[in-house]
Order: structure tokens, then sequence, then C-alpha cells
């Protein structure tokens, strides 16, 4: 029996000593991994769920020190979503800021599109200096064109209106849709599209059927770019309209819900989380072909 235990015993040490040792150093790097990817995702969704908790907090909650700050301390409300669509025209500025968004991506569509197009696949001359002027337009700082962006909203005779935005905010965003877009068709390769000509296409059913198609992603990019900037910009907003009933959502919630040293953080807070649950939305469906758009007409 004492053989036998022993045979057991030395039987089973090379099985114990096989066992791998943990290796702590890679360990801890997974864990400090983990740990800096939970404070990311702590900075990203704090914002969103402390404004979620003001837009829905009443005021005696709100405004009461001695409350706990991180939850409701009595019952939500929808006071303050109803002050915004029933004693503001918030309803009027979300309809101007879609207007003028949807104006502003159509147009960067119908200019940008052909003229990336132009500037990189029809061996223009010069072709790669204009495009890199474009860019550079992109560049020049929006506090610099107030003045001649003025005179020609003041030619135009939409002073006031929301065409001023509509007419301003193509000259930002088809500089760089444009630059984006050629980065975008040079990834196309020339055979496909010269292909479809030898097979009876003339040249424009051979863009629409062959290269816009494979170019899906950094359409719906310079789209959601367009989109974006235009429904968040503040700047060109305040500077070119004063009417109450021609501002967009941006421009509307500050100037009237901020009266003097007064905040109303309950309403700005329902303002700010509905006007950008649209932009939320559009980009969780299209985040992929955004982010393919941005890498691939960047990188070539």
């Amino acid at each position: 029996m004492a053989v036998r235990g022993r045979v057991l015993t030395s039987a089973r040490a090379p099985l114990a000593q096989a066992r791998p040792a943990i290796n702590w150093r890679k360990v801890l790097s997974r864990a400090l991994v983990y740990l800096g990817a939970l404070l990311y995702v702590i900075l990203a969704v704090f914002p969103i769920y402390w404004m979620v908790l003001t837009a829905f907090k009443s005021n005696a909650d709100l405004y009461n020190p001695t409350n706990f700050r991180l939850w409701f301390n009595l019952a939500p409300t929808w006071s303050h979503v109803n002050y915004l669509f029933h004693k503001t025209l918030f309803s009027t500025w979300l309809v101007n800021s879609y207007i003028i968004a949807g104006c502003t991506v159509l147009i960067t569509l119908v200019t940008a599109v052909p003229a990336a197009y132009a500037l990189a696949r029809l061996r223009l001359p010069g072709a790669d200096s204009l495009a890199i002027g474009i860019f550079l337009t992109y560049l020049v700082p929006s506090s610099l064109l107030f003045i001649p962006l003025s005179r020609v909203v003041s030619n135009f005779r939409v002073t006031n209106t929301i065409w001023a935005l509509v007419l301003v905010y193509p000259t930002l965003t088809i500089p760089f849709c444009t630059w984006l877009m050629m980065g975008f068709f040079k990834t196309v390769p020339m055979e496909l599209e010269e292909a479809a000509q030898i097979d009876g296409c003339t040249h424009w059913q051979a863009v629409r059927h062959v290269v816009l198609p494979l170019s899906r992603a950094g359409i719906l990019s310079i789209m959601m770019f367009a989109f974006t900037l235009a429904l968040q910009d503040f700047i060109y907003a305040l500077t070119f309209i004063t009417t109450s009933s021609a501002k967009p959502v941006t421009l509307g919630v500050v100037t009237d819900l901020i009266r003097g040293d007064i905040f109303y953080w309950g309403e700005l807070m329902a303002g700010a989380l509905i006007a950008g649950l649209p932009v939320a939305i559009v980009y969780n469906f299209f985040l992929d072909d955004f982010i393919s758009g941005i890498t691939s007409g960047a990188l070539k």
C-alpha cells in the first residue's frame, strides 16, 4: 500500500508541475485596460445621465441644496417639457433647425459630390492643388468670415431669416465634404467604371450604377457631417438671426431660457435632450458607415 501511494504521488507530481503560473503582469495590464474603459464610459455617459435627471426633476427637488443630487428625491415631472412646448417657441425652433439642416445637407450633396468626382477622377490639370486650396478654406476661422458673409446675406436680402443660415452653412460644409469625397472616390478602382462603359453604360450611368453605390459610406459621412454642423452651430445663428420665430433650437433655447442671471435649468436640459436625440439616433444607425467614410477619405 505504501508503494502504491508513492506511485500515485509520483504520478500526480508532473500534473501539478504542469499547471501554468499566473502571469500577474498580464492580469494587471488587462485590469488597467478595463479600468480605463470604465472611466471613459462614466465620463461619456454621466453628462447624458445628468441631463435626463435635470430635465425630469421638479423645481422643488432641483433647487433644494440638501437633496441628494444623483437621483430623484421627489417624483419625476414633465413640467419642464410642457413649459418648452407650451410657453416657448420650442416647436418652431425645432422645425427651423430641421429645415436648415435638411437644406444644408441637400446643397452640400449637390455641390460637393460632383466637385469631388471631377477633381478625383477626371484628371483635370491642377486638380490636386485646387483640392488643397478648397480644403484650406475650411480651416479659415469662422470669426474672420462674419463681415464678408454679412455682406452676402444682405445682398441676397435674407437677413434675420432661416435662409441666411441656409446660405451660410454650405460655405463651411462644402470644402471639407469635397475634400473627403475626393479621397473616397480615389479608392474606387477606375477599371470598374471603364468596364461598365465597355458593357454599354454611358459615363453618367457608370457613375450612378458603379461609383456612387461603392461610395455609399462616404456619401453618408458627408450627410451626417453637414447635418450635425447645421444643428449644433451657435455663432452664425447668433450673428445673423435676432427674431425669436426664426431662431434655430441651439439659439432659441439659450437666449430665451437664460434671462440675466436666471437659468431655467430644467427647461434648458430638456431642450438639449430633445434636440440631441435625433443626432444620437442618426449616429447610432450609421456609425459604421460614418467611421468607414471618414477614415477611408482622410487616409487616402
